[in-house]
C-alpha cells in the first residue's frame, strides 16, 4: 500500500468525530472538576464561559462538533440568563420557592456521572482480567511505596485543556519570521512516532518543541488525536491534571484503519 495513502493529509479535511470520544456532559463533568467547584452550586458565568471557549477551540481545529454539543451551548447561555432575572415571588410567599435554573442541569450531570462510574468501573476490571500493556510505572509501584500514585488514561478534554496550555505559552514564545510551512498530519505522525521509538515515552509539551506556530501546534495535536484512535500510542496522566505522558504501543490487529486505507472502504 501506497505510503502516501496511509493518513489524511490536509488538517482542514481531518475529520475527528467527537462521539468517539465524549459528549457535552463529560465536557462539563471536565470543566466542574478542574475549577474545583461544586457540582450542587454551579458557577453558572464561569462554567458557560470555559465550555464556548472549548468549544471555539474545536472548532479551530476542525473537530466534528455534534449538535448535541452546540445545544448544551445554548442551554447554558439560556441558564445565565435566567440566574440574571430576580426570582419571581410565588403565590404561597415565602413557602415554595422558585426551582434554580441549574437544577435540572444539576440532575443530568449527577445520573451521567454514576453510569460513568458504573463504565469505568466495568472497564477497569475487563483491564485486570486481560492483564493488558504493563505499563512502565506499575514496574516502580512496589519501590515507590504507598505514596505512589498511579497514572490514569487521560480523555479528550482533558487534552484539550493541556493544548490550551501549550499554545497560550506559545504566545509568550519570541516571534520567529519563517516561511509560512503547511506540515501534513500524515508527516507530523512519522516524526512523532520515530521520536516515541527513541524514547518509549514523552511528555505531552514536548511532542510540540519542535513547532513555532500555531498552525504547527494544531497539525500535532490532531496527529496525536489519529495515534490514539489508531491505538498506536496511549496518554496517561499522574493524578488529576497532572503531567501528562504519551507512550507508544504495538498496535493490535484489530485497531481502526488510517483514513484513506483502501481497506476501510472494503465489504
Amino acid at each position: 500500500m501506497d505510503q502516501a495513502h496511509d493518513f489524511e493529509s490536509a488538517p482542514d479535511a481531518f475529520p475527528v468525530k467527537l462521539e468517539n470520544f465524549e459528549g457535552p456532559l463529560d465536557l462539563l463533568l471536565h470543566l466542574i472538576k478542574k475549577h474545583e467547584v461544586n457540582i450542587h452550586d454551579i458557577p453558572i458565568a464561569l462554567i458557560t464561559a470555559q465550555y464556548l471557549a472549548a468549544i471555539e477551540l474545536m472548532q479551530e481545529l476542525n473537530l466534528d462538533i455534534a449538535g448535541e454539543f452546540l445545544l448544551m451551548a445554548a442551554t447554558l447561555i439560556h441558564i445565565k440568563s435566567k440566574m440574571l432575572l430576580p426570582r419571581p415571588e410565588t403565590a404561597a410567599g415565602v413557602e415554595g420557592e422558585a426551582e434554580d435554573p441549574r437544577d435540572a442541569l444539576v440532575r443530568r450531570l449527577l445520573e451521567h456521572q454514576k453510569f460513568k462510574a458504573a463504565g469505568a468501573l466495568l472497564h477497569e476490571r475487563e483491564q485486570v482480567r486481560a492483564a493488558q500493556w504493563l505499563r512502565p510505572d506499575e514496574r516502580i509501584a512496589d519501590i515507590a511505596g504507598d505514596g505512589y500514585e498511579p497514572e490514569l488514561e487521560v480523555d479528550l478534554f482533558s487534552l484539550l485543556s493541556a493544548f490550551q496550555a501549550v499554545v497560550e505559552r506559545a504566545k509568550q514564545r519570541p516571534k520567529i519570521l519563517l516561511p509560512a510551512e503547511q506540515i501534513s498530519v500524515e508527516t507530523r505522525i512519522d516524526d512523532l512516532l520515530a521520536r516515541l521509538s527513541e524514547t518509549e515515552a514523552c511528555g505531552f509539551e514536548d511532542l510540540f518543541a519542535d513547532v513555532q506556530d500555531r498552525a504547527g501546534l494544531i497539525v500535532t495535536f490532531l496527529a496525536l488525536l489519529e495515534m490514539i484512535r489508531l491505538q498506536l500510542v496511549r496518554v496517561f496522566q499522574s493524578g488529576s491534571f497532572g503531567p501528562i505522558r504519551v507512550y507508544k504501543r504495538a498496535r493490535p490487529a484489530d485497531a481502526p484503519h488510517p483514513i484513506g486505507d483502501p481497506e476501510t472502504h472494503r465489504g
